[in-house]
C-alpha cells in the first residue's frame, strides 16, 4: 500500500490530506488521522475499546469504535469554535482497538487497564471510544495510579451509581460506585451533568451524594443553559486533575438516536459542545465516549454528534 500524503506542521504528523484523497477513501482512522506507529512521539492517543458485555439493555456499542472513526472522516483541521489547529498544536494519533475478552467482564476489565497502560507509556494522554460505560473503571484505575484521585465530570442521562445488577458488581451502571468504593474518584470534585428519567427510588440520589457527585440534572440545564453548567462545573473542579467521560445518551434521542439505553429530554448536540469549548480551562488527563450502539443509529447521526464530541475535546486538550 502506497504511502499516504498527509497534512505536516513543525514536525508534527496530522490528517490526510484531501485535497489530494478523498475524505471518503482509504482507512478510516479518526478523523484521517496516523497510525500510532507512524510517528515517534505522541501526545493524544485515541483508542477504540469494543466491549459490551456489561449493557443492561440493548447491545451493540461494541461496535460504536468502527462506527464513530468512519463518522469523523470529515473532520477539518481548524476548530474556528475553539481557535485552535487540534491536530496542528500537538501529536494526535489513532492507537486502533484494545482486544479485550467479550465473554469475561472481569477478565475484560483486567484487559482494559493493562492496555491502557501500556498505551500511555507512549502518550500523554488517551480518548477512549467505546464499548459500553464499564470500561471507565479500568481506565480510571490506570489513571488514578499516576495521579492520585480524579475529579470526574461525567455527562450521562444515568447516574452509572448502582450497585450490582443481577448480583453483577462490575456492569455499564454501576462503574462510578465501583470507582468511588476503591478511592478513585475526588469526592469534592466530580459532577454528573444532564441527568434525568425515572431512578429506582430517592435513595439514588442519597447513594450518589454519598459517593461523592454534584448533579447537574438536564432539568437544570433546561433552566440555566450551557453557561450555567460551565459554571457550575469549573466550580466545582477547579484545578484539580480532570477525567471527563461522555455517555452519548447525555444527548436527547432526537440528536443521538443510536445508543443503549435513551431517556427523553436530553442535551442537544449543540448545548453539550458549547459546554466542551470551555474545557480548556479544566487540567484534563483523559476522556471516554461511550455508548455508541450503530445499529439503532440512522444516517450516522449519533456517529457524528460523537465524533465532534471528540474534536472538540481534542481542541481542548490542544490548547
Amino acid at each position: 500500500m502506497s504511502k499516504l500524503p498527509r497534512i505536516s506542521n513543525n514536525g508534527i504528523v496530522g490528517q490526510v490530506d484531501a485535497t489530494k484523497v478523498p475524505r471518503y477513501a482509504g482507512l478510516a482512522t479518526f478523523a484521517l488521522l496516523p497510525g500510532i506507529d507512524e510517528v515517534s512521539n505522541v501526545d493524544t492517543a485515541i483508542i477504540g475499546i469494543p466491549f459490551d458485555s456489561g449493557v443492561s439493555y440493548r447491545p451493540g456499542a461494541r461496535f460504536g469504535p468502527s462506527h464513530v472513526r468512519e463518522s469523523s472522516r470529515l473532520l477539518r483541521p481548524y476548530n474556528p469554535g475553539q481557535e485552535v489547529s487540534p491536530f496542528e498544536s500537538h501529536q494526535v494519533v489513532d492507537a486502533g482497538d484494545l482486544a479485550v475478552n467479550p465473554f469475561d467482564i472481569q477478565e475484560a476489565i483486567k484487559d482494559i487497564e493493562k492496555g491502557s497502560r501500556e498505551i500511555h507509556e507512549r502518550a500523554n494522554r488517551i480518548i477512549s471510544i467505546g464499548g459500553d460505560h464499564t470500561i471507565a473503571l479500568p481506565l480510571l484505575r490506570a489513571l488514578a495510579s499516576k495521579h492520585g484521585p480524579i475529579s470526574v465530570v461525567h455527562f450521562d442521562a444515568h447516574l452509572d451509581t448502582w450497585n450490582t445488577y443481577f448480583g453483577a458488581a462490575y456492569t455499564h451502571g454501576t462503574p462510578f460506585r465501583r470507582a468511588s468504593e476503591e478511592g478513585l474518584i475526588d469526592k469534592e470534585g466530580s459532577i454528573h451533568v444532564g441527568t434525568r428519567g425515572p431512578l429506582y427510588s430517592a435513595k439514588d440520589l442519597v447513594d450518589d451524594e454519598n459517593l461523592g457527585f454534584d448533579i447537574f440534572s438536564s432539568i437544570e440545564f433546561a433552566d440555566l443553559g450551557a453557561k450555567g453548567a460551565i459554571e457550575r462545573i469549573l466550580d466545582r473542579v477547579g484545578d484539580r486533575p480532570t477525567y471527563v467521560s461522555i455517555d452519548v445518551d447525555v444527548l436527547d434521542p432526537a440528536h443521538a438516536p443510536g445508543t443503549g439505553t435513551p431517556e427523553a429530554g436530553g442535551l442537544t448536540s449543540r448545548e453539550l459542545l458549547a459546554v466542551l469549548r470551555s474545557f480548556s480551562q479544566l487540567n484534563l488527563i483523559g476522556a471516554d465516549v461511550v455508548e455508541v450502539a450503530p445499529a439503532y443509529d440512522h444516517a450516522q447521526i449519533t456517529g457524528i454528534a460523537a465524533s465532534h464530541i471528540i474534536y472538540e475535546l481534542l481542541s481542548a486538550f490542544a490548547k
